[in-house]
């Protein structure tokens, strides 16, 4: 299946050098989806009767949205590429997202909206541990 991603990639002009553009289009993928879920989950908490019991899964929601919308813009970016700062971004992007998914997942038995967000979790932050294998 083609996606926007994979498309843009596809037009790139110059080398990718060792990317691998499949898992370089699914981390970016996730990266998205995951920030998606991770704001509509903390939008969700905050209409629940319980959202007092909710304020680090809101706040580990949002650190999540942010940094995963970081990485996929950081990550769609080539021209000028350095490696460290995509290896960083990538680390930085998996703990977050380890730690969400960890906090939504301990929600998840009583809100389906957390876990549906940590399974967005966890699926980005296996796309930039493989993405960060990939890179060597």
């Amino acid at each position: 299946m083609t996606t926007a991603v994979k498309d843009m990639l596809a037009t790139y002009p110059a080398d990718l050098g060792n990317l691998n553009r499949d898992k370089l289009a699914r981390c970016i993928e996730e990266c998205i989806a995951c920030a998606q879920a991770c704001t509509a989950c903390a939008d969700a908490c905050l209409s629940e009767d319980t959202v007092n019991e909710l304020t680090k899964c809101i706040r580990t929601n949002a650190d999540c949205a942010d940094i995963c919308t970081a990485t996929a813009a950081v990550i769609s970016r080539h021209t000028g590429y350095d490696a460290s700062i995509t290896r960083a971004i990538l680390q930085a992007c998996a703990v977050a997202c380890k730690a969400c998914g960890d906090e939504c997942g301990r929600h998840a038995d009583m809100h389906d909206h957390c876990r549906i967000c940590a399974d967005a979790c966890r699926r980005c932050e296996e796309a930039c541990n493989d993405l960060l294998t990939s890179l060597g």
